[in-house]
């Protein structure tokens, strides 16, 4: 997952990019605007994680209506540190009252062990694809991770 903090250069909104894999290919993805204009890099991306954990838990409840059995948690990669580390560990408190709410959420889904967060690195985040405009070299090298 990947959000472009302020993005749109006129409205200034942030823009959500998420790409769910199923054994190693694309089965879902995502790319749109957010709906709150966010003052930090940390908040837009805490707002795309909290967008991630909700479509993997209901691609899990799909899945097992299904009868299809979930084994072990959904690995979500994230170029964000502060908000894998802000998201793993229970101490950490927000003072803005709309990423507190989501807060709840994805440390749920983290206990739950639905869902786990690590850091990727920015230079190989697939997701970039849905948010950002990207030079030649960059773009193709990204596609070809999603693509066979």
């Amino acid at each position: 997952m990947d959000a472009d903090h302020a993005g749109n250069h006129i409205t200034r909104w942030s823009h959500t990019g998420i790409i769910l894999f199923g054994n190693r290919a694309p089965i879902l993805w995502y790319s749109k605007r957010q709906n709150t204009v966010e003052t930090s890099t940390f908040g837009s991306e805490f707002i795309a994680a909290h967008t991630t954990v909700e479509l993997v838990e209901s691609l899990w409840y799909k899945l097992r209506m299904f009868g299809i059995p979930m084994d072990g948690p959904a690995y979500m990669f994230c170029d964000s540190n502060g908000v894998v580390i802000n998201s793993t560990h229970p101490e950490s408190t927000f003072k803005k009252k709309h990423n507190a709410i989501p807060y709840p959420c994805i440390r749920e889904a983290i206990a739950a062990t639905t869902v786990r967060i690590a850091k990727a690195d920015s230079q190989t985040n697939i997701a970039d694809i849905l948010t950002k405009s990207l030079p030649g070299p960059k773009l193709k090298d990204l596609c070809s991770r999603v693509s066979y």
